[in-house]
């Protein structure tokens, strides 16, 4: 590790899968008022609720505003249960949480900006054994759906080209890696390779995803670290990184 000032670091706390209900309101609300202000960025990789009903997503409005951080979230399927995403992307983002919805978003962090690309990613599994785009209408509708998030990843990431530091938060795994721990007859739930294409062709700095309980905590895409942060994953509320802006693209775990 180089020693750079505490002005060149960005402390980020990143976690997915919380899963808010009423039953854990408590113990959200405690953990992201815990980060204090040692923290510059907060990033939930997915499934902000239990059920996708609207008054869990409340819960997550009322945790964020417990930390003067920025914070900054996408979907994931649980969000999606109820038909509820959009009054809940609508709730969130009036609460003071900046949801990424296949779109990215700079944020300056004493005065290095900082790129962040969300996408929600989806199934397809990896190779060579990938959902093909072929045969019933409602198969080739996952594919397109699939597609649809490569390629906002992909205009996100364009978007971000010159920020100096450039991360990408899913919640769908794009990595195999992260993946092991889980039966792999269900990886073609979990995640992606799809997903991994704009990663490696664009370079980010920290890829985090969610959506895999049992999988594994660190992979990688190229040279790009990429990170389950799942809170079963994790076994604490939070992961702390740490991005050095005064060198080319290294991540601290």
């Amino acid at each position: 590790m180089t020693s750079s000032s505490a002005s060149e670091r960005l402390r980020i706390a990143a976690t997915g899968d919380i899963h808010c209900r009423d039953s854990n309101r408590d113990a959200i609300v405690s953990s992201f008022a815990a980060l204090g202000e040692d923290v510059d960025l907060v990033l939930v990789a997915g499934d902000l609720t239990s059920h996708g009903r609207l008054e869990e997503a409340e819960i997550l409005c009322a945790a964020a505003a417990e930390t003067e951080a920025p914070v900054y979230a996408v979907l994931g399927n649980h969000d999606w249960h109820a038909d509820e995403a959009g009054a809940i992307l609508e709730r969130l983002e009036a609460g003071g949480v900046h949801m990424l919805e296949r779109s990215a978003a700079v944020c300056e962090v004493d005065g290095v900006e900082v790129g962040i690309v969300g996408v929600k990613g989806f199934v397809g599994g990896f190779a060579p054994r990938h959902l093909p785009d072929f045969g019933e209408p409602s198969l080739r509708a996952v594919y397109a759906e699939a597609t649809a998030e490569v390629e906002a990843l992909d205009e996100g990431l364009r978007e971000v080209a010159t920020c100096p530091l450039r991360i990408v938060l899913l919640h769908y795994s794009p990595a195999e890696e992260t993946l092991e721990g889980e039966p792999r007859e269900i990886w073609v739930f979990l995640g992606s390779d799809r997903l991994a294409a704009p990663i490696l062709e664009h370079g980010p700095d920290l890829v985090l995803h969610g959506h895999a309980h049992a999988g594994s905590p660190d992979g990688t895409i190229g040279e790009t670290p990429v990170h389950n942060v799942s809170q079963p994953v994790l076994g604490a509320d939070f992961r702390i990184f740490e991005l050095d802006a005064s060198r080319a693209h290294s991540p601290i775990p």
